[in-house]
């Protein structure tokens, strides 16, 4: 009898493996056959009822709660300026009382985030369409706070337009390329800070702050971009501060309208210190972000905007380091909301206008991962946290004055919210490890008001073509810690009583995370085209990632690797040990920091894993740019053991496996130099490894068919060598 039953369910795995159709590498990075839908990007209008859509040649106005179109709020084919928009314009955005529009057109990137555009004001009113600055593309223009001013940059300085007048006013007249920056942050501020605009109106519009980023001593560094037209290379050179070196000195600036006078801001910050944020309290303060440049100590400081003199607010002190959050000012002016660590975990503190604590207004052993805001109104603070467990996430509600939190979102998985500015409703997406994600409207209690995109063609996909559930897996190294993973395997008779090949995907830098119940996008289509074809994929969260509090994620402070690559190498032991998983056949793939490890797993943990791909990897911490390594490093000069103990470029000679090494040659973020150098201490060993070069891409190898051929070549890759 238990044999028929087993020739039964062999003959059913049989057929669903018949049925089940392959899924090809052009329908996932070249086709884009697989990506998840999600709702257009719509922006909230004040009265937190209504948003607006644009597609490019017309923006609409919509309610929120039935969906139903209520007003065309702009026509671009109506308004066009000199000759118009061929194919429609980029971006939009309101003054404060959405009397007023921006457009913005011919938007060109400069880094991962920063853009400079054609900006053109409309105003609904009379129908009246006129260029921001003639003859010059513009940054970051922002409206003052009665939308009749509008502040931007034009290379590296700040301007005003008086839209009533259409008077300009050049506020700073010093900003020159790979010098001075006036209003916009430099390449590493924008990288590791988020810091993009540099510039804050005043809540009376009385006032412009802004930092000034003094470069000029600051290393450059020029990558190479390959035309074929042209018989030489463009050089493209920037500022890029690494470990140890001059960073830009950051100072503190306000202008007054009134009289046109400038003014520096008295910090008294040390030119190797941070001003990573700039901002305004509702009294008219200037509020300055101050950190030591070891990130273990941070200021609030309040100036005077007419005296420039700085007084601390707030100031906090770490045995590690501090992560960067907003402060959240009250608007009733009775003080502010700060996320902290301070109990080992990640809450929110509420402190009074002097600084001084009020309460901790979250608790518990887990982390606010996300802070929406407060309904002052109501007295409700909005958050998200990891609550129930680390690899989820979920929407809160919780009284200002209460300490009783209520969960919005019941459905387990990872849930995000995106909240109107009134707080009435909230676009709620939630997804899971196994399913793309599905939007919704929702009112504040968390009721649903009617969904948005839910991808059933998509979930239609993944029935069609057969994929296999993903599922979690916890285990306990031999250090007793114990670590969360997930893992997709093969079914069917095919693969009855083999032994089977493991690909691990590693991330693992300080706070990320993989190991959520969270849809992988165009990934988890690849890691299930190689399940289909015979191999396990896997992941494990080491040490030192995030939502477990402050000393899990910590402990790998001032030496990167080390616990980490300890815990991937029994990660692979452990997946070793089951019976389905041939032990001799581990390999391991990451990117970036994932690709670091990679690295360092394939040269310490020789024994566990035969075969790593390394896409952009940072090979030493020295290369690295100095506001991230120096946060979870310190300086090289102060900890040379912890850089060099664990920099893959140091044991080169250890390579015993098969290593695919991959870099873009214009990849500002982590640079080709990595891998060049690298390549040279692995040939000067006389170890054979393969390795690819993308010329023009980025970090992130994208644009034509690059994404295609990557993958093309590690699938190649690991069917050759697992």
């Amino acid at each position: 009898m238990r044999a028929l039953l087993l020739w039964i369910a062999l003959c059913a795995g049989l057929l669903t493996a018949q049925a089940q159709k392959e899924i090809e590498l052009a329908d996932i990075w070249l086709n884009n056959t697989f990506n998840h839908a999600e709702p257009p990007g719509f922006r909230y209008q004040r009265d937190g009822a209504h948003y607006t859509l644009s597609d490019g040649t017309t923006l609409r106005q919509y309610d929120l709660r039935s969906g139903a179109e209520t007003a065309v709020l702009f026509d671009g084919k109506k308004n066009q300026p000199g000759g118009g928009w061929d194919e429609g314009f980029d971006d939009y955005a309101f003054n404060a009382d959405e009397s007023r529009l921006l457009i913005s057109d011919r938007t060109e990137r400069i880094y991962r985030w920063s853009t400079r555009a054609e900006y053109y004001v409309y105003k609904p009113d009379d129908k009246s369409l006129r260029p921001l600055h003639p003859g010059a593309k513009q940054r970051y223009p922002t409206f003052s706070p009665d939308g009749k001013r509008i502040a931007y940059l034009i290379e590296n300085d700040l301007y005003i337009r008086n839209l009533d007048t259409d008077e300009t006013v050049r506020v700073s007249r010093d900003g020159r390329k790979n010098a001075i920056i006036n209003g916009a942050s430099d390449w590493v501020y924008e990288e590791e800070f988020e810091l993009l605009r540099a510039f804050e109106w005043s809540p009376d519009g009385r006032y412009l702050a802004w930092l000034r980023f003094d470069e000029s001593a600051v290393p450059e560094f020029s990558m190479d971009i390959y035309n074929p037209k042209e018989a030489y290379p463009q050089i493209d050179t920037f500022k890029y501060p690494k470990v140890d070196a001059p960073n830009a000195i950051v100072s503190a600036w306000v202008y007054a309208l009134n009289d046109g006078q400038t003014r520096q801001i008295q910090t008294g910050a040390d030119p190797n210190d941070y001003l990573p944020r700039i901002a305004w309290s509702p009294d008219g303060k200037i509020c300055l972000t101050w950190m030591n440049r070891l990130q273990n100590h941070l200021k609030l400081l309040l100036a005077d905007p007419a005296s420039g003199v700085c007084t601390t607010l707030y100031e906090e002190k770490n045995s590690r380091y501090i992560e960067l959050h907003d402060v959240y000012f009250l608007k009733n002016g009775k003080g502010f909301i700060l996320q902290s660590e301070q109990d080992g975990y990640k809450h929110l503190w509420q402190y009074n206008q002097q600084g001084k604590k009020k309460k901790l207004l979250t608790k518990g052993k887990w982390d606010v991962t996300d802070f929406y805001g407060l309904d002052e109104a109501r007295g409700i603070l909005y958050f998200q946290a990891a609550a129930q467990s680390p690899m989820r996430r979920e929407v809160y509600a919780q009284p200002l004055k209460g300490k009783k939190m209520r969960n919005l979102t019941l459905t387990p998985g990872f849930n995000a919210a995106q909240f109107s500015p009134t707080f009435d409703y909230f676009m709620h997406s939630i997804s899971n490890l196994n399913a793309p994600p599905r939007f919704a409207v929702l009112d504040r209690e968390g009721q649903s008001l009617r969904a948005l995109e839910q991808n059933e063609r998509l979930q239609a996909q993944i029935t069609e073509h057969g994929l296999r559930p993903a599922q979690f897996f916890t285990f306990t190294t031999a250090e007793n810690v114990s670590l969360n993973g997930w893992m997709i395997r093969p079914e069917g008779p095919q693969w009855v009583d083999k032994k089977l090949p493991v690909l691990m995907f590693v991330y693992g830098g300080p706070g990320s995370q993989q190991v959520l119940d969270q849809w992988k996008g165009q990934n988890y289509w690849w890691f299930q085209m190689l399940v289909q074809q015979g191999f396990v994929v896997a992941c494990v969260d080491n040490r030192g990632t995030g939502a477990r509090g402050e000393d899990f994620k910590k402990i790998t402070y001032k030496q990167l690797g080390h616990y980490e690559t300890l815990d991937q190498i029994e990660a692979a032991k452990y997946l070793g040990s089951l019976p389905f998983v041939d032990a001799a056949r581990i390999g391991i793939f990451g990117w970036s920091y994932g690709g670091y490890m990679s690295s360092l797993c394939l040269l310490k943990g020789a024994e566990q894993f035969k075969a790593a791909i390394a896409v952009a990897p940072v090979i030493n911490w020295k290369w690295y740019d100095s506001v991230y390594t120096e946060r979870y490093m310190q300086s090289y000069a102060l900890n040379p053991d912890g850089y060099d103990s664990n920099a893959p470029i140091n044991f080169a000679k250890k390579l015993q496996g098969k290593y695919l090494l991959v870099h873009g040659l214009a990849d500002d973020n982590v640079h080709f130099q990595h891998s060049a150098e690298m390549a040279k201490k692995l040939i000067a060993a006389n170890k054979p490894f393969e390795s690819m070069i993308y010329p023009n891409r980025n970090h992130g190898i994208r644009g034509g068919k690059a994404r295609l051929h990557l993958y093309t070549l590690m699938t190649k890759f690991l069917k050759e060598n697992l």
